[in-house]
């Protein structure tokens, strides 16, 4: 997916996406290992996907963007999703995650096995220890579950609660545009449908996830990690994992689908 790219050489930089989404990213840690941290502009309120590792302040950044409140919505809550959570004043998380961001160890974010010298493009920041760094614990403002509705005024998202990558991770479907925000549910790069290893991971229960995104007519997905892709790259990732878990997976044609 196009965009324009700008940044200002420090730890952040931004890419303009369609339909008034702009990626963000820290350019100082590798593609395999940082998050997208997507900002979508709405008329009373703008949201923020993820907030990263936080290993600088984020919020500056979006706000000298944005004009508007700001939302940070966890997709879930691992240490590459919700490091900079803490800075802002609402920070949305679904419920089956909230204990994680109150109480952040570095098992339950899984930045123990995760987090390392080797993620940064160069050296590590003048006095990282990869070894004992920790997100910053929060208190949620907002508990999400299945079928709520995140409201920026103009646009409204569906809460999907998919499981198994988390017990709460969750994906974002909003049906006017057919945009997609899936957090580590899916995505289409090197171990797309790999993240698998932490201890509260459920294979099963992903499955039954990734199955369900089937039903989910989306047009452009902004996923967790790597890039965007489109309606025809969608169905063929999640064919080919449930094909390899359980035989033919999604029908081609999703009038199709649910039948």
């Amino acid at each position: 997916m196009a965009g324009f790219r700008t940044s200002d050489g420090g730890w952040y930089g931004r890419e303009r996406m369609a339909d008034g989404v702009t990626l963000i990213w820290e350019r100082h840690i590798k593609p395999d290992y940082r998050c997208n941290i997507w900002h979508v502009r709405g008329r009373d309120r703008d949201l923020l996907v993820d907030t990263g590792f936080g290993l600088e302040p984020l919020r500056a950044f979006v706000e000298a963007d944005s004009g508007r409140p700001l939302v940070a919505l966890a997709s879930h809550s691992h240490c590459d999703h919700i490091g900079g959570h803490h800075e802002f004043d609402e920070r949305w998380v679904h419920g089956d995650e909230a204990a994680i961001m109150r109480a952040p160890t570095r098992d339950n974010t899984v930045a123990a096995p995760y987090v390392c010298d080797d993620m940064f493009v160069g050296a590590a920041p003048p006095g990282f220890d990869s070894a004992a760094w920790n997100v910053t614990a929060t208190e949620p403002t907002r508990l999400l579950a299945e079928g709520d509705v995140v409201d920026l005024g103009d646009r409204a998202f569906e809460v999907l609660h998919a499981p198994g990558h988390s017990p709460g991770s969750i994906a974002l479907f909003e049906p006017a545009t057919g945009i997609l925000f899936s957090g580590d549910v899916v995505h289409d790069g090197p171990n797309g449908f790999g993240r698998m290893l932490w201890y509260h991971s459920d294979e099963d229960a992903y499955l039954e996830s990734v199955e369900r995104l089937c039903e989910v007519p989306a047009q452009t997905v902004h996923a967790g990690h790597f890039h965007s892709f489109g309606a025809d790259r969608y169905r063929t990732v999640l064919d080919d994992y449930i094909a390899r878990r359980r035989g033919p997976g999604c029908p081609a044609d999703p009038a199709l689908r649910g039948s």
